[in-house]
């Protein structure tokens, strides 16, 4: 798929999990063509990228339907996630070349410490911290020696929370002392447990290394099962992952995670 095709497909889906196509909506090619600018060729190929995903799905009669994810799929998909980078911590540890991409998660778990160490929690650590995160899962993913566990990964790294390394934040939160504080104490016990990890994978200790992963990606659960308690109107745009996005663009999230 050409990058205009994916491109759109990634602008279709935004729309759909912020609410702006509704559940049910029939999808239009030519009020597609006309919203976004492009011919028909890229919208039909966006839209084919967005039925495998299950984003839409075939209306009854030509077109196609918004099916848009709810937050008990968003639950269900972290926990498979969690599965996954678990497996892959396992057989990382059991790798004999492991050793060579220690260097690399040692990396990120030393610079998520260094910012932590900064105090602040503003847009550009955040996105540092972010980009670490992602280095230090994704490290563990492509080292793992099972191609399927990464390409699994992918197939729902799309939903909001699920692309690898995601770190979502509460702006409500964050605009307090208090708030800053907390959120830092949590990320110093996420990074710990990434010490923990990396430990157990250095000394080949397979059991370790998967249920250590294992509660540490569970914590995703956790909060969002926090977050559901404290809104009972929960949204999928509540539940938008700090990925790559401005803040400024997320409405909100649950708090920290990773």
């Amino acid at each position: 798929m050409d990058s205009i095709d994916a491109d759109l497909a990634a602008q279709i889906r935004a729309a759909i999990i912020q609410g702006e196509f509704v559940e049910g909506e029939r999808l239009s090619e030519a009020k597609l063509c006309d919203v976004y600018g492009v011919s028909r060729t890229p919208v039909r190929m966006a839209l084919r990228l967005l039925e495998r995903e299950g984003v839409i799905r075939k209306g009854d009669g030509r077109g196609y339907m918004v099916h848009s994810p709810t937050v008990t799929d968003i639950l269900q998909a972290v926990q498979v996630r969690g599965h996954l980078e678990s497996l892959a911590a396992r057989l990382m540890a059991m790798s004999p070349g492991r050793h060579n991409r220690l260097p690399d998660l040692a990396a990120a778990i030393d610079e998520i410490e260094r910012l932590i160490g900064l105090g602040v929690m503003d847009d550009a650590t955040l996105r540092l911290l972010q980009q670490q995160n992602a280095n230090f899962h994704g490290t563990i993913l492509d080292a793992c020696g099972n191609d399927f566990v990464g390409f699994t990964c992918n197939q729902i790294s799309h939903l909001p929370m699920l692309e690898v390394g995601s770190m979502v934040f509460d702006r409500q939160v964050l605009s307090t002392p208090e708030g800053v504080e907390r959120s830092l104490f949590r990320l110093r016990f996420g990074n710990a447990q990434h010490k923990v990890i990396y430990e157990a994978i250095q000394k080949g200790d397979a059991v370790r290394a998967e249920g250590v992963m294992r509660e540490h990606s569970n914590t995703m659960v956790e909060y969002i099962e926090v977050f559901e308690k404290r809104n009972e109107a929960l949204t999928l745009s509540d539940l938008i992952s700090y990925s790559g996005i401005d803040l400024a663009q997320v409405n909100s999230g649950a708090e920290l995670s990773g």
